[in-house]
């Protein structure tokens, strides 16, 4: 288990998100959901589009390109014209600070 730091909890409050660009990682954006940090994939399984320039609604990402959802919790879609699931990515809050298990 590789972990890369990705920002800290006071720069992502409940409710937004953040594209990370790391070397350590494929493109990944982070969200917060009521306290709890999840990570996926930025790129839509759909057509490539950043997630990250989406809309995050309570647990769901909107994709910006055609509107399909995913759950930020499991990658799955939840609205059409989205069907295959994005990736996920363990996340882990450590002092303040957060923290994405790289694959």
């Amino acid at each position: 288990m590789t972990l890369v730091k990705v920002c800290k909890v006071v720069e992502l409050p409940p409710g937004e998100m953040l594209g990370i660009e790391s070397p350590d990682l494929p493109p990944v954006v982070v969200y917060n959901v009521d306290g709890e940090f999840f990570a996926t994939s930025n790129v839509c399984s759909h057509a490539v589009a950043m997630l990250s320039d989406g809309y995050l609604e309570g647990d769901q990402i909107e994709c910006p390109m055609h509107g399909g959802m995913f759950s930020v919790r499991t990658g799955e879609p939840t609205h059409f014209p989205c069907v295959e699931a994005i990736a996920t990515f363990p996340v882990e809050v450590k002092d303040g600070e957060v923290f994405i298990d790289a694959p």
